[in-house]
């Protein structure tokens, strides 16, 4: 679908003498400025809109029709990303934005106010929950096991997306006496490519995610290719990389065997979830923990900080820890 807007685009510029045609390799530029799942969700948003039978472009009016609607089906947050792709489709094919409208914005607003609720949250992991999903795998020892160990403790450590987890080559890394660095070459916070390095150090015989990486790496016997790729019953593995969804499926299914406080709701958004805000918690500075999740917004992390720390220096705590029994037993017996 984007692939022929662009050609769209393209001629529209062409026919107004505002650009002279260009060869067809332009459309690989014009790709790369959006990243695939940015890409995959906005085509998904606009299929959603024209399957009730309306038409692209469209107007004001129908826009506030689809709005009412959804309002009751859908999060407003989806909402919001809808109209974010129906924009960005009238933009880039010349045609004239229905969603900048202010009735648009009014609405929208009042949905969040009616229907508006928390957004899911997958809950992160703890030193302790990582310690147990470990020892589960260690205690089985098949292939997919050595790996599902290096995938958890370098993601945890690591403070990996998925997508970073998936794009993993052994090309990648680099082992050094203080532990591993792991190359980075694209992330999504990076899409211009300057790459960034990742220290991880050693551990102990708990847990380890240098080690975990280096078992990992003699049982599959890579030396290249995709680091944690999949495998094949009778304990093969291909040189294909699993995909995110499957790392999703992994921690659910270990956090679900393992017995873990809502299990179903793990993904692995906690790996990095939980780095964050364990980290804090054993004293990491806020700058130190920024650098090894690559985070670029600093709300976002205070988040994940804050979340980790409700009870510490809770204001509630500090008047019930000055409450003394013996107050409240002459309380009793006054009464």
């Amino acid at each position: 679908m984007e692939a022929k807007n662009d050609d769209k685009l393209l001629a529209i510029a062409a026919n107004n003498n505002e650009i002279s045609p260009q060869p067809a390799s332009i459309h690989t530029y014009i790709q790369a400025a959006t990243s695939q799942n940015t890409r995959r969700a906005y085509q998904s948003d606009i299929r959603h809109f024209i399957a009730g039978g309306r038409l692209l472009p469209t107007s004001t009016e129908v826009l506030l029709s689809y709005l009412q609607e959804q309002a009751a089906m859908l999060n407003p947050r989806t909402l919001k990303r809808r109209l974010v792709a129906i924009k960005n489709w009238h933009t880039y094919q010349g045609f004239s934005d229905p969603t900048s409208h202010p009735l648009i914005r009014k609405t929208l607003s009042g949905i969040l106010h009616i229907h508006g609720k928390p957004p899911e949250k997958a809950p992160p992991f703890s030193v302790e929950q990582l310690m147990l999903l470990t020892h589960h795998l260690k205690s089985r020892g098949a292939l997919s096991d050595w790996r599902n160990n290096a995938l958890l403790q370098v993601g945890f450590f690591g403070a990996f997306r998925r997508s970073e987890l998936v794009a993993m080559h052994w090309e990648h890394v680099t082992f050094v006496p203080q532990g591993v660095e792991i190359l980075i070459p694209r992330s999504k916070t990076d899409q211009e490519g300057e790459g960034n390095v990742c220290a991880i150090p050693y551990g102990n015989s708990v847990l380890c995610p240098v080690t975990a990486l280096h078992h990992w790496r003699e049982k599959s016997g890579a030396i290249s290719g995709p680091i944690f790729c999949q495998t094949l019953k009778g304990n093969k593995i291909t040189t294909h990389a699993i995909s995110s969804n499957s790392i999703n499926k992994i921690i659910k299914t270990l956090a679900v065997t393992c017995q873990l406080p809502q299990a179903e709701n793990y993904s692995g958004h906690s790996l990095r979830r939980g780095f964050a805000t364990t980290a804090s918690q054993k004293g990491a500075s806020f700058g130190a923990i920024m650098r090894q999740g690559r985070w670029r917004h600093e709300g976002t992390v205070h988040g994940y900080i804050e979340e980790g720390q409700r009870f510490d220096a809770n204001a509630a705590g500090s008047i019930l820890d000055d409450i003394k029994p013996s107050i409240i037993s002459e309380t009793s017996q006054n009464e």
